[in-house]
């Protein structure tokens, strides 16, 4: 989406092609020599080495096959298997590097929407905890700063709206930790809608059961051109 400056703007395009006998989608915001910028889907893994199991890795790899191009697929971040929302992925090992250090310096602005079980305590505001990640159970919990491990963990967040029960929420992360957003919110005393890792007042009727997290908007500089970029899609959920 174009904010001025050096940003660009890219139309979506949906990319069919075959994979293991099947027919698939892909939603491309942009690409070129060096990047590809797309939407995953809620339910599939950004990468997995699960047979049989398809991800967002191995869906370019073959689509780049598909066009003749080389398969190499650089994975410079992840999203949670359930969240959807926009992705940028490399397509050569310099733009890798050039995009893992944005993602490890925290260059790179990463929005998300959401929708919570339960209200806020104030419209707006910050969360700081330290979170730390059980390896053996995939979760992560809010810990005291002092813990072996423990990893700071920050994000804002603004309500744009809400009824009795849930609130819309708008999220800038500062830090990119492990279930960060479901973990502090969770610890905030408002999990997110459909989240069953971290939603224990088993509220899942809104959004049949769906992780009520997305992903919207992704803002960074390209590895190549050093132009800003950045990618935003619409909000997919409503109270």
């Amino acid at each position: 989406m174009n904010k001025g400056g050096n940003t660009k703007r890219k139309l979506s395009s949906l990319k069919l092609f075959q994979e293991g006998g099947l027919f698939l989608l892909l939603n491309i915001l942009y690409e070129d020599d060096d990047i590809i910028v797309c939407v995953k889907a809620a339910g599939v893994a950004t990468q997995t080495k699960q047979i049989g199991q398809k991800d967002m890795e191995s869906m370019l790899r073959t689509y780049r096959m598909q066009k003749g191009e080389a398969s190499y697929i650089g994975v410079v971040h992840r999203l949670d298997q359930p969240v959807s929302g926009v992705m940028v992925f490399a397509k050569t090992k310099e733009a890798a590097a050039g995009l893992s250090r944005q993602i490890a310096t925290k260059a790179a602005d990463k929005y998300y929407y959401a929708v919570t079980d339960g209200l806020p305590a104030k419209k707006k505001g910050s969360l700081e905890d330290y979170l730390l990640r059980d390896g053996k159970t995939n979760l992560s919990k809010v810990v005291s700063p002092k813990t072996d491990g423990a990893k700071r963990a920050e994000l804002s967040y603004e309500v744009l709206e809400q009824n009795e029960s849930n609130a819309l929420v708008r999220i800038k992360l500062a830090t990119g930790r492990h279930h960060q957003i479901r973990v502090q919110m969770a610890h905030a005393g408002v999990p997110l809608v459909g989240d069953r890792k971290y939603n224990f007042k088993e509220n899942m009727k809104q959004g049949n059961g769906q992780l009520a997290l997305c992903s919207y908007k992704l803002a960074f500089v390209h590895p190549t051109t050093k132009k800003k970029l950045e990618f935003e899609i619409e909000n997919p959920f409503s109270l």
